[in-house]
């Protein structure tokens, strides 16, 4: 069989492991619950035209809303509530479903802009499971309510949060930026660079929010600051494997080469320069971007990248899902060409017979190979990227990892 005809009956196998595992997930969450594995069930309906295989996905999101409503309580974007509630917004928006989220969400308004004030209160601008998680989620609001009072109090929501870090963002020589703890176990405090964590999602959520008219005037100089800040940070000359490392302290006494993956590393940076130089039209930024993301295309050992596993958060298909972003932005073959090595790579590594489609997710954490279902590092995820290797216009999905 080619490649596409493996990923189809991979994509079939997926489904029907979903279709039959995803009551088994605790929490609701985009990334790490039910609600992302329905993501996975309408997008595969709409790539193979069969309306059954979305009544699975309705199932799946009428779960999410009943466990919601029986009282379930994680706010977390990653995890919980706000995932969910940002997955109501993006089936209303695909025409998945028809549902009135402005009836159905706002209930909830209060209780997760409670979390977000938590948060904002411990400094925590985290995208996963902090503040710019609840931002993400109140962005997607403002963006896709008909009323306006609702549109209103989301806005206010919103320079809640953006007042939030400009009261704590630092500023040097280098730029503006903000403290993260990077290491617990050993006291370890200075800013992550990440798209999971740290400031490339800062930068990503910002050149957002700039796209939209009632908020430019008070992100700008904060994006372009956090911009410069990074920037600041690139490695002299084009020797090292990356261009950023993955976080930065006051002690560190060398660069090191940071990982090839969606989490950490260069390719959520050249994305989040990407989006912040097409948000402020600076040309520097998105040359500096593709320049980056080029870099990355010449790392093509599994080892020297420290790639572990396929799932999208630090596996191959996150790689894949992003060059794949990329070629559809810029045209440029280099990334294509990236994806189809990575999507060959991905097919070799199907290896375990009591897999889910034959992979694993790596946990580091207890040293041991689990079978996880999950968007950001189980199959679901892995399923989604493969529609969209398929079919690129299949890609409206990966807004939840800060991709398109």
């Amino acid at each position: 069989m080619n490649t596409t005809e493996i990923l189809k009956e991979k994509l079939k196998e997926i489904h029907h492991i979903l279709k039959e595992n995803y009551a088994d997930k605790e929490h609701l969450g985009v990334l790490s619950g039910i609600s992302g594995i329905s993501l996975f069930q309408f997008y595969y309906a709409r790539f193979v035209e069969d309306e059954q295989i979305a009544d699975i996905g309705v199932a799946v999101i009428s779960e999410t809303i009943q466990r919601m409503n029986d009282g379930y309580s994680f706010p977390t974007f990653c995890t919980g509530i706000a995932g969910a509630g940002w997955v109501l917004e993006l089936l209303n928006e695909e025409e998945f479903i028809d549902i009135d989220n402005d009836e159905l969400l706002s209930d909830l308004d209060n209780y997760l802009l409670e979390s977000m004030e938590s948060d904002i209160k411990n400094e925590y601008f985290d995208f996963l499971h902090g503040a710019i998680g609840y931002g993400y989620y109140f962005l997607k609001r403002y963006q896709n309510t008909a009323s306006e009072p609702l549109r209103h109090q989301y806005k206010e929501y919103l320079f809640q949060l953006i007042k939030a870090l400009r009261k704590s963002s630092h500023t040097n020589e280098r730029g503006v930026f903000w403290k993260y703890e990077l290491h617990k176990k050993d006291n370890l405090h200075g800013t992550n660079l990440s798209l999971s964590h740290g400031m490339a999602s800062v930068i990503n959520f910002l050149s957002r929010l700039y796209q939209y008219q009632d908020f430019q005037e008070y992100v700008k100089d904060l994006l372009i600051g956090a911009v410069d800040f990074i920037i600041s940070y690139k490695y002299p000359g084009e020797s090292q494997s990356s261009f950023f490392p993955s976080w930065v302290y006051p002690e560190m006494e060398k660069y090191t080469n940071s990982r090839l993956a969606w989490c950490y590393g260069d390719l959520g940076m050249g994305i989040s320069l990407w989006k912040a130089g097409k948000a402020l039209d600076n040309g520097e930024y998105k040359e500096l971007a593709i320049q980056t993301l080029k870099n990355s295309t010449k790392r093509r050992d599994v080892e020297e990248a420290r790639i572990n596993d396929t799932g999208l958060c630090h596996g191959v298909f996150g790689i894949i899902t992003m060059f794949n972003y990329m070629y559809k932005e810029t045209k440029e073959l280099i990334f294509k060409e990236t994806a189809d090595f990575w999507m060959e790579e991905a097919l070799k590594m199907d290896t375990y017979k009591d897999g889910y489609a034959g992979y694993k997710q790596w946990r580091g954490d207890q040293e041991e190979w689990k079978n996880e279902a999950n968007l950001l590092e189980g199959i679901a995820g892995i399923g989604l990227s493969m529609i969209s290797y398929l079919a690129p216009s299949e890609n409206q999905w990966n807004q939840c990892l800060m991709i398109n």
